[in-house]
């Protein structure tokens, strides 16, 4: 049946837990997603709550997914979708959709905006998702579910996927044995693209006096975080983080520094980066966040800037079809050790002052409060810091390991 097919390929990709909120186009399909034994359903009190709890999983379990209504309930949860596709998350969003009988007639649905138009959702989702897929009879089904569920995996993105409400229960022969898993074809870098781009960028840092790495954001994306580190010892050189990429390196590194911020850098930061003459920048995303307002001090000619696909060297060559974690393995393997940053950061660094305690008369201060939420952090403890007074003082926490 497709429901039990769509339970199914959630658990194939790791998808434990499903958030949810129910509403008539959805019930049968949540009544299979209940009873497939992989499946745990999570109910929530809206859409949106449900829609930021699936980006929340996938950025913690590398893919998410969430259960809506028709319409109300999908244009509900689409701010929530959107911030997954801004942040390149694969959340799957599945709707329960209008009675495939319904199509092409003129009726008007409930759950609408009281036209008899069951594209308009369709149409809000086309801007945020990577993939959609309608779902409104069994012939293409199977296709169109894991081109959905492959494209968000590939791409990273969030997708659509809109079910008939009276189609989950419905049996159909390509779902009578467990289909084969699909397979997703791994990204090899192009050969020469990958040797070319390692080359030039080993030619430049081996010549630097003092190169530094910088960590960026899609870092995630790149699914690099493994060979981001094979690289950052093999190079030796100092480790510092973009703002937004805060818990994607090891800070227990013994080459890490702290965050890269222009004028609001950690102590000290803000010198060795700025000073150096090479900097590998590894997933950045460039914004008037993180550039403060585009008043970095960085130069193009000195910037090796390492994305998911693409490696750019200085002002020289731009090579496509090159996957970070590739170009970092490959690298690690071609530097010569350099430690002068490191060293240099090492002889600037004064350890930050211990917040004096708070008396029992004067007001709570905000050094004071994150010097006790320093002490609360463990291994197992998540930090959800919101983009403001949160995020300047969050950066200044170190990150116990995991």
């Amino acid at each position: 049946m497709l429901g039990r097919h769509i339970a199914r390929r959630l658990v194939q990709i790791g998808v434990k837990d499903v958030f949810s909120v129910p509403g008539d186009f959805n019930l049968t399909l949540l009544d299979h997603l209940i009873n497939e034994p992989g499946l745990n359903l999570v109910g929530c009190c809206n859409e949106l709550n449900a829609g930021y709890a699936a980006d929340g999983y996938a950025r913690a379990k590398g893919v998410g997914a969430c259960v809506v209504t028709f319409t109300v309930g999908g244009l509900s949860v689409l701010n929530a979708i959107a911030g997954a596709y801004s942040e390149n998350l694969p959340v799957i969003c599945i709707v329960g959709g209008p009675n495939s009988n319904d199509y092409g007639t003129s009726r008007i649905l409930h759950h609408t905006t009281g036209l008899p138009d069951f594209s308009q959702e369709l149409r809000c989702f086309q801007t945020v998702t990577c993939a959609q897929a309608v779902v409104n009879n069994l012939e293409d089904v199977h296709e169109l579910i894991d081109n959905a569920i492959s494209t968000a995996l590939k791409e990273s993105k969030p997708v659509y996927i809109s079910i008939s409400c009276n189609l989950p229960g419905i049996p159909h022969p390509t779902f009578f044995i467990d289909p084969v898993p699909y397979y997703l074809a791994p990204k090899v870098s192009d050969q020469l693209g990958l040797e070319a781009a390692v080359e030039a960028t080993a030619e430049l840092l081996n010549k630097a006096v003092k190169p530094v790495i910088v960590g960026g954001p899609k870092l995630r994306v790149g699914k690099a975080q493994k060979a981001f580190e094979e690289f950052a010892n093999a190079s030796g050189y100092p480790i510092a983080i973009m703002p937004s990429a805060k818990g994607l390196v090891p800070e227990h590194h013994p080459h890490f520094i702290g965050t890269y911020w222009g004028a609001v850098s950690t102590s000290f930061v803000g010198e060795i980066v700025e000073s150096a003459d090479a900097y590998v920048f590894v997933g950045p995303i460039f914004n008037d966040y993180s550039f403060v307002g585009y008043s970095l001090l960085i130069k193009k000619e000195k910037s090796i800037i390492v994305q998911p696909n693409r490696v750019t060297i200085g002002n020289g060559p731009s090579l496509g079809w090159v996957f970070m974690a590739d170009f970092l393995t490959a690298l690690a393997k071609k530097l010569k050790k350099n430690s002068t940053a490191m060293d240099n950061y090492r002889r600037i660094y004064v350890p930050p002052g211990v917040a004096l305690k708070r008396d029992n008369s004067e007001p709570l201060r905000v050094n004071i409060l994150f010097k006790h939420i320093q002490a609360m952090l463990s291994g197992d403890t998540a930090v959800i810091a919101e983009t403001g007074d949160s995020w300047f003082n969050c950066q200044k926490l170190s990150l116990p390991e995991n």
